[in-house]
């Protein structure tokens, strides 16, 4: 989430002590790894916490997933930001024909398209993106559906009540989570006005937690992260922007715009959030995949 003026909105709930400030934590020293997901994907989480539920049948420590998601949008220029201004641009630098080798030039913000936003964003001196450990990037996946409230109320809201409802049929949201709501939003990224949810006064509609859900992932839930599918964690019309102080005044990292939640299950996957170490990134673009 990157919207003009946020500083000021927020400056004051940060420096009045709610949440009151952390330190930045040392980053965890991850030495030399080769990443190859056939031998590590359903072994990688299960080294730093217990699994919460039997391993699906199939899905046998040292193999490979069955199903694999990538729940990133493509990254260009025309992807919906806050501001217009804030769009990405690129040009070619050099071409083949005439130089030998193919190369482009970026521009862009760091919370644009799928992105991570890290608790450095909004807490003053929180975690950047190079100190967000790989545990924290290979976690479970949790996946909160309110695509029907959606549709009939732009605003809505991941509430306590649908947490609640969720573990009711799908079982305890398991501990570490990155716990996703599903609108159905990103049918509307190729088109900026509705992915937005622009009304003729310039107010934005779109879907997001509300405060008290994301307290209580964390309080009773001790989640990684949360993730929507849409601009930002808070719903449209936020001008406190509670949530991303809530959650990375807690030191949790949050993930914009992701698509192809409705293609993974409730629960059950594993996501892999493939966040570049920006140097001193208040977040960035990943690549976020899902297995199981």
């Amino acid at each position: 989430m990157c919207l003009d003026h946020t500083a000021e909105t927020v400056r004051p709930q940060l420096t009045d002590g709610h949440p009151p400030p952390i330190s930045r934590r040392a980053a965890l020293k991850a030495g030399a790894t080769s990443l190859a997901l056939s031998a590590l994907w359903p072994s990688a989480a299960a080294a730093h916490h217990k699994p919460s539920h039997p391993t699906p049948p199939g899905h046998a420590r040292g193999h490979a997933p069955r199903h694999l998601v990538d729940l990133t949008h493509p990254f260009t220029v025309d992807f919906p930001v806050f501001s217009d201004s804030q769009r990405a641009t690129r040009r070619t630098h050099v071409t083949i024909e005439d130089d030998g080798y193919y190369l482009q030039e970026w521009s862009f913000y760091e919370h644009t398209a799928t992105h991570v936003d890290a608790p450095g964003h909004f807490a003053p001196g929180g975690r950047l993106s190079p100190e967000i450990s790989p545990a924290e990037l290979f976690v479970p996946a949790v996946v909160v559906d309110i695509s029907r409230k959606a549709r009939r109320n732009a605003d809505a809201q991941v509430t306590v009540a649908d947490l609640i409802a969720f573990e009711r049929r799908h079982g305890r949201i398991p501990r570490r989570a990155a716990v996703c709501m599903y609108s159905g939003w990103e049918s509307r990224a190729g088109n900026s006005d509705s992915y937005r949810g622009t009304d003729p006064d310039g107010m934005f509609h779109f879907p997001g937690f509300s405060v008290e859900a994301v307290e209580w992932l964390l309080e009773r839930r001790d989640i990684t992260s949360i993730g929507v599918d849409t601009l930002s964690l808070d719903y449209g019309r936020s001008a406190t922007f509670g949530v991303h102080v809530t959650l990375l005044g807690a030191d949790r990292y949050g993930i914009e715009n992701l698509a192809g939640l409705g293609k993974i299950p409730a629960r059950g996957a594993t996501m892999f959030v493939g966040l570049v170490p920006w140097e001193q990134g208040s977040g960035g673009p990943c690549r976020v995949i899902a297995g199981w």
